[in-house]
C-alpha cells in the first residue's frame, strides 16, 4: 500500500490551525494525522515503521485540496467544448490548488445539455477530479442574465426535468434556478427531491420569493450579489435571505472585480461557516487577454477581466482558488482558518461530499495544498501522491 507523510506543517483544517502538525495518506486516504515527531516512530498509522517517503513542509501551510463548486474552464479550454477541454482546464487548476471540482454548464438548448451531463457522468467515472455537474441555466431570469445567451433563458418543464436527471445518472451535483420563474418552485423541489443541490441565482426575486425557494429545498446562493439584486434597507433580496437561512451556502467570486472586499468581509461575518469561494473561472483562467467564447457568447478579457463583447457584462473570471484564498486573507482581512474552510470543507458539504472530501482527518481523501507565507502553491498532492507541478 503506498503511503506519504507530510511533517513539521501549519496544518489549516476543521476551522483551527495546528502548529508542527503531520499527516500520513495511506492508499489514496488519510491514515492518521498528529503533532511533533511521533511520524517517525511508526505511530502514524501502521504497526512498523516501514521507510515511506516524507515531505518536511518547513512550517508551511497545509490545507485540504481546494474544491471549487462552480468554474466553467481555463487554460483556453471551455468546459462546455467536452472531455479533453475539461481535462486541459481542470490541470490549470489543479496547479492552483484544486484537487476536486464540480464542471459547470453554461445555458444552452437543454438537448445538448443533456449529452454533456451525460458525457461528464463518464468522466467522474474515469477522473478523481471530477465531481460531476453544474448547470447554470436555462432556467434563469432574462433580466438578470449576465453572461448567458437570452433566447435559451426558460422555465422549466418537467419533460426537461426528468431528460436532465436521467442523462446525469446521479452526478448533477448543482443547478442554478430562478425560483421566481413559472414553475419555479417546483422546479426546486423535483431537483432537491433527487438529490441536486439547487442554488438561486440569475433570479428577480426578491426576499419572500428567495426564503420561499429554500424553504422548497434549495440550499445554495449562486455568487452571491450577481446576477440578483443587491441588499436595500427596505428591499434586502436574496444575499438577505441566504444569509438568514441557516443551511444555506453563498458562493462568492473573491477577485476583487465581482464584490468589493468590504462586502466579501460582511458576508464571511455575516454567514460563518457558510460562504464557499468560487472561481466562476472561464476559458482565460491562466491563460492571456484576448477574444474568447463563453457558451456562444463573445468575451473580451482585459487586464484579466473577462467581459462581454456585446454590452460590457461580467462574463465569469480569471480566477484560481489560491488567488481567492490569497485575497480572502491578505486583502479582505479574513483568519486562516476560515478562508480554508470556504475553498475546502464548505463546498464539499455544499454538494453532499462532506464525509469524504473537504478535511484533513483520518478516513477523508488524501488530498492537500502546501503554500509558502503569501500562499503561493508550492505542491499539491491528490489521492496521497504529489501532482506534478
Amino acid at each position: 500500500m503506498s503511503a506519504h507523510v507530510i511533517h513539521s506543517a501549519r496544518l489549516v483544517s476543521d476551522g483551527h490551525v495546528v502548529h508542527n502538525a503531520w499527516v500520513r495518506f495511506e492508499g489514496g486516504t488519510i491514515a492518521a494525522t498528529g503533532t511533533g515527531d511521533d511520524w517517525r516512530a511508526g505511530s502514524a498509522g501502521t504497526a512498523a515503521p516501514d521507510p515511506v517517503p516524507v515531505t518536511d513542509a518547513d512550517g508551511a501551510w497545509l490545507t485540504p485540496g481546494f474544491i471549487d463548486i462552480h468554474g466553467h474552464g481555463g487554460a483556453t479550454a471551455s468546459f462546455d467544448d467536452g472531455p479533453e477541454s475539461i481535462s486541459r482546464a481542470l490541470d490549470l487548476h489543479q496547479r492552483h490548488g484544486t484537487t476536486r471540482a464540480v464542471v459547470s454548464l453554461v445555458t444552452a438548448p437543454v438537448a445538448a445539455l443533456a449529452e454533456s451531463v451525460r458525457a461528464i457522468a463518464g468522466l467522474t467515472r474515469e477522473d478523481p477530479r471530477v465531481l460531476g455537474s453544474h448547470l447554470e441555466g436555462p432556467f434563469l431570469d432574462v433580466g438578470h442574465k449576465g453572461a448567458h445567451e437570452p433566447r435559451l433563458l426558460r422555465p422549466a418543464t418537467r419533460d426537461d426535468i426528468d431528460l436532465l436527471l436521467d442523462a446525469a445518472d446521479g452526478t448533477l451535483r448543482q443547478i442554478t434556478v430562478a425560483p421566481e420563474l413559472p414553475g419555479g418552485l417546483d422546479t426546486v423541489r423535483a431537483f432537491s427531491a433527487a438529490g441536486v443541490a439547487v442554488a438561486v441565482g440569475h433570479t428577480a426575486a426578491d426576499y419572500a420569493q428567495t426564503m420561499e425557494a429554500f424553504a422548497a429545498g434549495a440550499s445554495i446562493l449562486t455568487h452571491a450579489f450577481n446576477g440578483m439584486d443587491g441588499v436595500h434597507h427596505r428591499a434586502p433580496g436574496p444575499v438577505a435571505a441566504a444569509t438568514r437561512t441557516p443551511g444555506v451556502t453563498l458562493e462568492v467570486i473573491n477577485d476583487g472585480v465581482h464584490v468589493h472586499p468590504e462586502v466579501v468581509r460582511m458576508l464571511f461575518a455575516a454567514a460563518p461557516g457558510r460562504v464557499a469561494l468560487i472561481t466562476d473561472a472561464m476559458a482565460a483562467a491562466g491563460a492571456d487577454d484576448g477574444d474568447y467564447l463563453l457558451g456562444s457568447l463573445a468575451v473580451e478579457v482585459r487586464d484579466g477581466v473577462a467581459r462581454l463583447a456585446e454590452g460590457g457584462s461580467i462574463a465569469g473570471s480569471t480566477l484560481t482558488l489560491d488567488d481567492a484564498l490569497r485575497r480572502a486573507v491578505l486583502e479582505v482581512g479574513i483568519p486562516v482558518e476560515d478562508a480554508v474552510r470556504a475553498l475546502t470543507q464548505t463546498p464539499a458539504a455544499a454538494i453532499g461530499r462532506g464525509d469524504d472530501l473537504g478535511r484533513l482527518a483520518p478516513g477523508f481523501a488524501a488530498d492537500a495544498v502546501l503554500l509558502d507565507d503569501d500562499f503561493g502553491v508550492l505542491q499539491v498532492f491528490r489521492d496521497g501522491a504529489p501532482v506534478a507541478r
